[in-house]
């Protein structure tokens, strides 16, 4: 959520397309947004509840468990609990890369593959948004160990706003497991010192030009993502947003 500059928050001169914030009318624009995200989350949970159904029954019958709920921080910082479809083995975030996952995870199941490829998983925060723990755009909802990496100008200011089921860092790195599987670097390493910082300026970029134009675009390109996930046209929609260069 937009908010006005004051004498207490950090320097952000190092950064200098950080100047926060510009939407459409601040409080409207948040007010607006928190009205139609509840309608369109309430409007799809019931024009999708077929394959919810499906999804939970079939999860249900082949593993036994159907939905992974754990705490993620959210807006302002305060945790919530979130909702995804099970796509892991049981206990996979108490195993060697946590919450992270890498190209060919071994702990995502066969059924949790074709889930994942289609962000059907994602669905159940559908009820997140619903009662207003997230937005359908924002900054991902990352656990603490994800959120600690983050430089602290960042994990300052990056939860003013609600986290959403899709964001800039979600597309711009829908190939992290990808990343991750550098063999040369350990994951948590490379997240921390490499896409941590990037995705937080990715981030930031988004709460300084959020709007409901930008919001639908990022909404759009996240649908182009699932099905042609190599493409580049988020930099030729948004020409201002940082590059990822590796």
């Amino acid at each position: 959520m937009p908010f006005p500059v004051d004498s207490n928050l950090p320097d952000f001169k190092q950064k200098d397309f950080h100047t926060f914030p510009r939407t459409d009318n601040n409080s409207s624009y948040s007010r607006r947004k928190w009205v139609l995200d509840a309608f369109f989350a309430a409007f799809l949970i019931v024009l999708l509840f077929p394959l919810l159904l499906f999804t939970t029954i079939l999860l249900f019958v082949l593993n036994r468990q159907v939905l992974y709920s754990k705490p993620r921080i959210g807006f302002n910082q305060k945790p919530f609990t979130i909702l995804k479809f099970v796509t892991m083995i049981p206990n996979s975030h108490n195993m060697t890369y946590g919450t992270m996952t890498i190209g060919n995870d071994p702990r995502i199941t066969p059924i949790g593959r074709i889930l994942r490829k289609f962000k059907i998983d994602e669905l159940p925060q559908l009820w997140n948004v619903f009662i207003g723990n997230m937005s359908f755009v924002g900054p991902r909802p990352l656990d603490k160990s994800e959120f600690d990496c983050y430089p602290q100008h960042i994990k300052d200011i990056i939860y003013t706003v609600k986290p959403g089921i899709t964001g800039v860092g979600s597309i711009v790195f829908r190939n992290e497991d990808k990343i991750l599987s550098d063999p040369t670097v350990s994951p948590i390493s490379l997240y921390k010192q490499k896409i941590a910082p990037h995705k937080g300026e990715l981030e930031l970029w988004y709460l300084e030009n959020q709007s409901f134009y930008v919001d639908l675009m990022i909404l759009l390109l996240t649908g182009l993502a699932i099905f042609v996930p190599n493409n580049q046209l988020i930099y030729r929609v948004f020409p201002s947003l940082p590059v990822k260069t590796f």
